[in-house]
């Protein structure tokens, strides 16, 4: 037998086809047949019910000055806006682009991305001359608020 799965199924659902169990007793009809079904986790995204989630790097001056960075979506790609100032661990939510709902078909949820700003190796010198100088011009104490 050959199954049609609906879309936006999750691993534990279990999907009925009527008519297609055992023979029913005494010539009655054939029972359901009820699949469990087991999702195979994806390389790149998690599912929290209709949303995905997925973690996207970004550049430490993406992050500062804000870029359009081409992100994966189930259907493709996309073009996700990272705002200016944009922090490590930060979530961007892309409507629509999540799997297929089971109870409102035609609806999708939610993909969420998480930015993982990564900071560079920096060997050369001209690179350490360039952030020491950044580090003049912006005198933050990012850690102003953990000394009471």
């Amino acid at each position: 037998m050959e199954a049609d799965i609906p879309a936006g199924v999750g691993a534990g659902s279990r999907v009925r086809f009527q008519g297609n169990g055992d023979a029913g007793k005494y010539g009655g009809p054939s029972g359901d047949l009820y699949v469990i079904t087991n999702v195979a986790p994806h390389p790149f995204f998690t599912r929290a019910g209709d949303n995905l989630q997925c973690v996207v790097p970004v550049t430490v001056v993406e992050a500062a000055l804000g870029a359009k960075i081409e992100v994966p979506t189930v259907d493709g790609k996309t073009v996700l806006r990272i705002p200016p100032g944009t922090q490590n661990g930060q979530v961007i939510r892309l409507r629509g682009v999540g799997a297929p709902s089971l109870l409102q078909p035609g609806v999708r949820g939610d993909q969420f991305v998480t930015i993982q700003v990564l900071v560079p190796r920096i060997g050369d010198e001209r690179s350490k001359e360039i952030l020491r100088e950044l580090a003049q011009l912006n005198p933050e104490d990012v850690r102003k608020g953990i000394w009471k």
